[in-house]
């Protein structure tokens, strides 16, 4: 088994053993399973899945940094949410608006890469929100 710790500035949001964790970090999907090695990486804007008891859960998470160091996973993120958290007409209503936003302003602009990353958050809301157990 594997201790995973989520962390966000707000509050602990997982403590407990599970059997397998994956996340998206900068060189792409990765998973982890007991006995893995040590490890560190930034954990990019999407989903975190972990199973326990042979139950998958679903995590939205705006990203953060990511270790493994003897069977024990901690992730300290910026934001995350479980999908049955997610507030799912909040999420469309800002990709909809970011999306309409991002058309009317340049390129290269400051504005144009937050309203990106809010869009692309947005859509990884919806994303994990349609994967609630």
């Amino acid at each position: 088994m594997l201790n995973l710790e989520i962390i966000t500035p707000r509050r602990l949001l997982v403590n407990e053993e599970v059997e397998m964790v994956e996340a998206r970090g900068e060189l792409g999907e990765f998973g982890i399973l007991p006995g893995h090695i040590k490890f560190l990486t930034t954990i990019e804007i999407g989903e975190i899945r972990y199973t326990k008891d042979g139950k998958t859960r679903h995590l939205f998470t705006g990203g953060g940094f990511g270790e493994v160091v003897d069977d024990k996973v901690t992730f300290l993120l910026d934001t995350a949410e479980f999908a049955e958290e997610i507030d799912v007409e909040r999420a469309q209503r800002t990709a909809k608006w970011a999306e309409t936003t991002l058309k009317e302003i340049s390129y290269d602009s400051a504005e144009y890469l937050m309203l990106e990353l809010a869009l692309y958050r947005a859509i990884a809301r919806i994303s994990v929100a349609s994967k609630k157990f």
